[in-house]
C-alpha cells in the first residue's frame, strides 16, 4: 500500500512517498525551492509581496479612522486639566524683564538706563500661549491645525 502526502493546492518541493514494506523518501527536482499554490501559481514571495500589500493599506485606512474616532470622543468629554505651563492662571511671567516690566541696561561707566520692556509693555506678564490665557490645558488634537491643502 502506498500513501502520497499531498495536495491539489499546495505543492512542496519534498513530497514524501510513503510505503507499507519500506520507508523511503522520494524527492522532486530541485527546481521547485520554495512552496507554491498550485491553483494560482504563487510562489512564497509573491505571496508575502500581497499580504504586505494588504496590511499597508488597511493600516493606510486604519490610522486616518482611529484619529476621527478620538476627536470625536474628546468633543464629548469634558476637559478641567489646569495648563501645565502657566498653572492655570493663563499668563506667564514675561523672560526679558523677569515680570518687574522694567529692563535694566548698563552702560558702562557707572550709568544705568531703565526703560519699559519691549516685550509685555512694562505689563510683566504675557497671556500664556500654550492655553492662550484660558488656564486650561488644551488637548492634544486641538493643539494641532489641520489643513485640507486640497
Amino acid at each position: 500500500m502506498s500513501l502520497t502526502l499531498q495536495s491539489s493546492f499546495l505543492s512542496s518541493p519534498s513530497r514524501l512517498k510513503l510505503i507499507s514494506s519500506k520507508s523511503t523518501a522520494v524527492r522532486r527536482s530541485p527546481s521547485t525551492y520554495y512552496p507554491c499554490i498550485r491553483a494560482l501559481e504563487l510562489d512564497q514571495n509573491t505571496i508575502v509581496g500581497i499580504s504586505v500589500g494588504v496590511l499597508s493599506v488597511a493600516v493606510g485606512i486604519g490610522i486616518p479612522v482611529f484619529y476621527e474616532t478620538q476627536i470625536d470622543k474628546s468633543a464629548t468629554r469634558e476637559n478641567n486639566q489646569p495648563c501645565f505651563p502657566c498653572n492655570g492662571s493663563g499668563s506667564q511671567q514675561c523672560r526679558f524683564c523677569i515680570g518687574t516690566g522694567n529692563v535694566t541696561v548698563d552702560l558702562g561707566g557707572g550709568e544705568k538706563e531703565v526703560s519699559n520692556c519691549i516685550n509685555c509693555d512694562g505689563a510683566g506678564a504675557l497671556t500664556c500661549t500654550t492655553c492662550q490665557g484660558s488656564g486650561i490645558q488644551p488637548r492634544y488634537l486641538d493643539r494641532r491645525e489641520f489643513k485640507d491643502d486640497d
